[in-house]
């Protein structure tokens, strides 16, 4: 059954992306049995991009939807198109993983160059700016961390640059940073008209997305690949587990092992009133995605309504609402004084999927079947680009080949009470954020 959370999030109406996105496209729920060469589990980003991918090879694929394509993370977050880990860095990823870690680290250099070349190429309507990517520090000692990440990624390839304090002063309009580092390839977008056209370019291109048919169960039977659902079954080849975060919410019984390694933290999500021509043009005037090197994180960015888009964490569980909008609002207020009182109108919240060590887990379930989960806020260029890879996987491309750097799943030693105390965790952020290293 259902959690609590997705029973809440089903009657959720303050999501500015779900005001403001067009409806998608029809996707009937399944009823019956049904072939096909490969079933993706999940109609987030990676799953729909992997059925694009898959069609373009002439695949015949299914996807099957708990709720509806961008219900879930995908639909939720800021929308930030980040082609970074939030912690790991290049070294860090190629040390542990080796060849792999190396693909993997230039997947993700490419990830929202990938993402931007995929909205041009379809024309999805996503409000799609690639006005790159900032990282202030918050701390002058910080600066090492920038320098780390110009240093590493520059070596790799990424088109990235070391900014001094007064160079993020004119790139935000803010005082408040020490310097930073930028990335010229990400941006942002409506992450839900982005999933919403990802689904459209599919189904168009020949895929078949039933919507509110949750995956109960999977098995490999006589050589094939057995999705159970509530009304029905798909039968295929190939089988692409794609529900991240999400993966234990509908269905505790899908994937324990993979459920159980990552932690759901509910991220909050919040949209002023649209700002002044004239006040805008003073913060972050070229519309960067801007998020800093806080644990208690602070990102910004516009949408196309000139709408600021931030968000929070908040502690305890009473008046959540109202106690995030004015803590929020006076961060905004004391990051941006020009900015003058803030109201916003819009306030939601999803899950975003930690690991202990920030790093994504990517792994094989057998047979022509592939499972990835923990995207640590950190998915949205990245999941567009693991699609290709698990639809290359799908088409037979060697393991020595792919940029998917796998491991067997490892479940969290109590993990209910880990999900549990988790928010916790804010604590212990917000006393290291006002270290200095």
């Amino acid at each position: 059954m259902p959690t609590d959370f997705v029973n809440a999030c089903a009657r959720d109406t303050g999501s500015l992306w779900s005001a403001v996105t067009p409806e998608g496209p029809a996707c009937p729920a399944l009823s019956g049995s049904v072939q096909a060469d490969a079933v993706v589990i999940g109609a987030g980003f990676t799953g729909l991009s992997t059925a694009l991918n898959l069609r373009k090879a002439g695949v015949d694929v299914v996807v099957v939807e708990a709720a509806e394509p961008g219900w879930g993370a995908s639909g939720r977050n800021n929308g930030q198109v980040i082609p970074t880990l939030s912690r790991p860095d290049p070294d860090d990823i190629e040390k542990r993983h080796g060849e792999a870690g190396e693909r993997f680290v230039h997947l993700l250099r490419d990830c929202a160059a990938t993402l931007f070349d995929t909205v041009r190429e379809h024309r999805i309507q996503a409000e799609a700016e690639q006005t790159g990517w900032v990282q202030p520090v918050h701390s002058p000692g910080r600066i090492a961390i920038a320098e780390r990440r110009v240093r590493q990624w520059s070596k790799r390839g990424a088109p990235v640059e070391l900014l001094d304090a007064g160079q993020v002063r004119a790139m935000v309009g803010s005082q408040a940073w020490h310097g930073g580092f930028w990335n010229r390839t990400g941006g942002h977008i409506n992450p839900l008209a982005l999933a919403r056209g990802l689904a459209r370019v599919a189904i168009e291109a020949g895929a078949r997305i039933h919507a509110h048919t949750p995956a109960l169960h999977y098995a490999r039977r006589e050589g094939r690949w057995v999705v159970r659902t509530p009304s029905g079954e798909v039968r295929a080849r190939a089988l692409v587990l794609a529900t991240n975060t999400y993966t234990g919410e509908f269905a505790p019984a899908l994937a324990p092992a993979i459920a159980r390694e990552v932690v759901p933290v509910l991220s909050w999500q919040m949209a002023s009133q649209p700002l002044s021509d004239s006040v805008r043009a003073t913060v972050i005037p070229g519309r960067q995605a801007l998020s800093d090197t806080h644990g208690e994180l602070i990102f910004a960015r516009f949408d196309a309504r000139n709408r600021l888009i931030t968000g929070g964490a908040i502690l305890l569980p009473f008046d959540r609402a109202d106690r995030l909008k004015t803590a929020v609002a006076a961060r905004i207020e004391r990051l941006w004084p020009q900015i003058g009182p803030v109201r916003f109108d819009h306030l939601w919240n999803g899950y975003v999927g930690m690991t202990p060590d920030f790093m994504p887990r990517f792994h094989r379930l057998g047979t022509d079947a592939w499972a990835w989960a923990g995207c640590n806020g950190r998915a949205v260029g990245l999941s567009v680009a693991l699609g290709g890879e698990f639809a290359k996987a799908v088409c037979g491309v060697p393991e020595r080949e792919l940029a998917l750097p796998f491991t067997e799943p490892q479940p969290l030693p109590m993990h209910g009470i880990v999900r549990r105390v988790a928010p916790l965790m804010l604590l212990r952020y917000r006393r290291m954020d006002r270290k200095e290293i």
